[in-house]
């Protein structure tokens, strides 16, 4: 693809300028997600436990980590923390680039980018609220293009990390369960468990999480929450269906997803299974692991709670780098489809107020599910080659099968 000119760059920079600059004037301590993070440190820094608020759903490790936000001016935090999530965004795009082998100077590469800022409208909403679900957009496609290079346990490393600041990527594991990579899931796993055994340790409630905030995310009983969910456990009783039949659906949808997933694994992803990458400088089955761990996410999300809009940016920046890539789940017009309702600006009828976003967002959702796992599902078939035609000899030349490494099979050629 040919180079950016500075053209691109100048509308990429005003873009994401503007986006920084309008959340640093509107919001305070970095957006209202943030500030629940920022909240719970503050009162565990004043002795008190993070946990009193049930709207704080992260590990332990979160409080730390959130810690020195606590002592930060708030105007300071209005600032930083827009920057430092829309650096995870255009980080997390940059790995995903990688991952399919575009170069980060391409048209292609800044055009996306503008694309996902001004016609994807989960792009702004997570700068704005300031949510720690950029960590995983950073962490998803720069865990997988570390996994493609056969760096396992530093991608183990990298998602776990991820998973200690929000426990969002930790479907990624059945990946590593997937390609039998033991080590990489170890460390995955042994990361957020150090991180957050040590920092309950500090907590005047050491076990606040697994007595607070896992009741409150299984049942799910906070009525202002629900509102903004997607996953089919919220949207479904919202239209009339019976709570235990839409669990169960949703339990279906996600099991049908992770055998899609499997079933994607197995059916494209040879090269890995099969053997190790020769060198950091080449790369692996990249639509394979995009969509594979792109099919595990949706199923996730269909079924967690919460399930918000912008944990579609978990998934669309890593499926969409591969349009470039043939037999890309991109390339398809329900792909594109799915992402309709979620253009920023467009009033859709009966869905004008906030509280019914996640209708729209559960489309998306739903849409993306079905669009990736029927190519998951249908994916990788692979067809033996014909056997090479018989070439006569030429002027007594020998048999083909006798003939030196790297001789010519065409008569009169490389003779």
């Amino acid at each position: 693809m040919r180079r950016a000119t500075w053209h691109l760059w100048v509308v990429l920079g005003v873009v994401l300028g503007a986006l920084v600059v309008r959340t640093a004037r509107v919001t305070s301590d970095g957006g209202m997600d943030n500030a629940i993070v920022v909240r719970a440190a503050r009162v565990w820094l004043a002795g008190g436990s993070p946990y009193d608020d049930p709207h704080f759903l992260y590990l332990p490790s979160a409080v730390l980590a959130a810690a020195p936000q606590a002592v930060i001016g708030r105007s300071a935090l209005s600032v930083l923390v827009p920057v430092v999530v829309t650096g995870c965004l255009v980080g997390g795009w940059g790995c995903a680039l990688r991952l399919h082998g575009v170069g980060l100077r391409s048209r292609f590469a800044v055009l996306g980018l503008i694309g996902l800022a001004v016609g994807f409208a989960p792009f702004a909403h997570l700068v704005l609220l300031g949510n720690w679900t950029a960590t995983a957009v950073l962490a998803l496609p720069l865990g997988l293009l570390l996994a493609g290079r056969g760096r396992w346990v530093a991608a183990g490393a990298v998602i776990g990390a991820a998973v200690a600041l929000k426990p969002l990527l930790a479907p990624v594991g059945l990946l590593f369960v997937f390609a039998g990579r033991w080590r990489g899931l170890m460390v995955m796993v042994g990361v957020p468990v150090t991180a957050s055994v040590g920092a309950a340790l500090l907590l005047p409630d050491p076990v606040g999480f697994l007595t607070r905030t896992l009741p409150f995310l299984l049942r799910g009983d906070d009525g202002f929450v629900r509102l903004y969910e997607a996953s089919l456990v919220a949207v479904l009783p919202r239209v009339g269906v019976p709570g235990a039949v839409a669990g169960g659906i949703a339990l279906g949808a996600a099991g049908a997803g992770v055998w899609c997933a499997y079933r994607r694994w197995r059916r494209g992803c040879e090269e890995i299974r099969q053997s190790r990458p020769s060198g950091p400088s080449r790369l692996s089955s990249p639509l394979c692991l995009a969509e594979t761990a792109a099919m595990l996410m949706l199923s996730a999300f269909l079924v967690s709670r919460p399930s918000y809009d912008h944990y579609l940016l978990v998934v669309v920046p890593v499926l969409l780098a591969g349009l470039s890539c043939e037999g890309a789940v991109a390339r398809g017009v329900w792909f594109w489809l799915a992402l309709v309702p979620q253009l920023p600006g467009v009033t859709w009828p009966y869905l004008e107020a906030v509280q019914r976003r996640a209708f729209r967002d559960a489309v998306t959702l739903c849409g993306l599910a079905v669009t990736v796992g029927v190519r998951c599902f249908g994916s990788g078939r692979v067809f033996s080659p014909p056997p090479p035609l018989p070439v006569p000899s030429s002027r007594g030349a020998a048999p083909a099968e006798r003939r030196a490494p790297g001789a010519s099979e065409v008569p009169g050629v490389g003779e």
